[in-house]
């Protein structure tokens, strides 16, 4: 008898265990709030099996951030509650799904350090001034002696014209502001005063429109960041220009090597202002957004789910085409805004001609059951017909940025 309630108890303890774990799991697994639509229940499409009970009555406001807030219980099978969410009702926005290119001009805020290297001195001796004063890759020089810094010839200039005596640089690194102390010295090789620094103050490339606003003329495009190619760190935006592109061919991908879209800007004059470099793409206004394309209901990031969807881009001239996939998988909590969904290129026509995802199309719209879900970000450089999706949610919650600097 004692060895058979030794046996429940210890099962008990082990079932009690698991149970446990999973709540835990399940509560780190998922958001701590959800926007909703007004007139809908929470619903959860996720592998989780969790289900919602709604709390109280909502009243919907006109954008995310302006939401009348109310809170749901999440169950584990819909009778163990597993955690208390915030519930934003909100009016859901209208958008105009891309799949066009478009080219970026910008110019950096301050300008960002690329590298730093030794200077052979007049005297024989070799040193690196901005290493020994404090200064990283990395690092955004935003001003010199109290002079603002816009460009690579400022910096050149006040470091020529030094004379050798010590420089106030005040650097801004990881959103916090720094001073450091440069002394200049002679370079042997052409006998100016020297820092040995290496700087960058402006970007240009080319990427896919995700959505237009009809009702702002706002847009959002690319689904990530635009970062500097030597550091890795997201170039801080002072300026910059949207121009047009007409896409000339396709670099096929294959695995290991990443393809890419060719093209070129189509005028020198630009069709819109680049207004914001986010984490979750750039942001800007268009003067005008010519496409067949309707607007469409933007899909919450708990309506999205595993199976089958389309893409929308362009891989000649400049208009987009409607290409098929399959979502993989859905990450409704992931710690990386840009990778909340993997996605697998399906389409025969798609993967004869660019093998999959290649570079070019970061921001093309992925939509599933009539509504915008996100955004096409990253390819798998070990399987080009396979990458990550962004959540249009996570990219229409900066829209508040284009619309303060506008």
């Amino acid at each position: 008898m004692r060895k058979l309630l030794k046996s429940i108890a210890t099962a008990s303890a082990a079932v009690l265990l698991a149970l446990t774990s999973t709540l835990v799991y399940y509560n780190v697994s998922l958001p701590d709030s959800f926007y909703l639509e007004k007139g809908t229940q929470l619903v959860v499409n996720s592998d989780l099996h969790i289900k919602a009970q709604n709390s109280g009555e909502a009243y919907v406001d006109q954008s995310l951030s302006k939401s009348q807030q109310n809170t749901a219980v999440l169950k584990l099978f819909g009778l163990i509650p597993v955690k208390t969410v915030d519930v934003n009702v909100i009016e859901r926005p209208m958008l105009i799904p891309g799949g066009s290119p478009f080219g970026i001009k910008m110019l950096t805020d301050g300008v960002v350090v690329i590298g730093t290297s030794d200077v052979q001195g007049s005297d024989g001796g070799s040193c690196c001034p901005a290493e020994e004063a404090g200064i990283k890759i990395g690092d955004v020089i935003l001003s010199m002696d109290g002079n603002k810094v816009a460009g690579n010839s400022d910096v050149q200039s006040i470091i020529e014209s030094s004379g050798g005596k010590p420089i106030k640089v005040t650097v801004r690194r990881k959103n916090q502001e720094y001073v450091f102390s440069i002394k200049p010295i002679v370079s042997a090789l052409d006998g100016c005063y020297k820092g040995g620094l290496w700087v960058r103050d402006s970007s240009a490339g080319i990427g896919t429109v995700t959505f237009f606003d009809p009702q702002t003329n706002a847009f959002g495009g690319l689904g990530h960041p635009i970062c500097d190619v030597d550091t890795g760190e997201i170039l801080p935006l002072a300026e910059g220009d949207v121009m047009g592109v007409e896409i000339s061919g396709v670099s096929k991908g294959k695995t290991g090597l990443p393809g890419e879209l060719i093209g070129s800007f189509s005028s020198i004059t630009p069709i819109g202002s680049l207004l914001s470099n986010s984490d979750t793409g750039v942001f800007g206004k268009l003067g005008s957004y010519e496409t067949a394309n309707k607007a469409i209901p933007m899909a919450l990031r708990q309506e999205v789910q595993a199976g089958p969807a389309t893409i929308l881009t362009t891989l000649d001239g400049d208009q987009p085409k409607e290409y098929d996939i399959l979502i993989e998988k859905v990450d409704i909590k992931s710690k990386q805004e840009t990778k909340n969904m993997v996605i697998k290129v399906t389409d025969p026509e798609l993967l004869e001609k660019a093998g999959g995802i290649v570079q070019g199309m970061s921001g093309s719209p992925i939509i599933q059951n009539g509504r915008l879900v996100g955004a096409v970000t990253h390819v798998f450089v070990n399987d080009p017909t396979k990458g990550y999706g962004i959540f249009c949610e996570n990219m229409y919650n900066h829209i508040d940025s284009v619309e303060k600097k506008d």
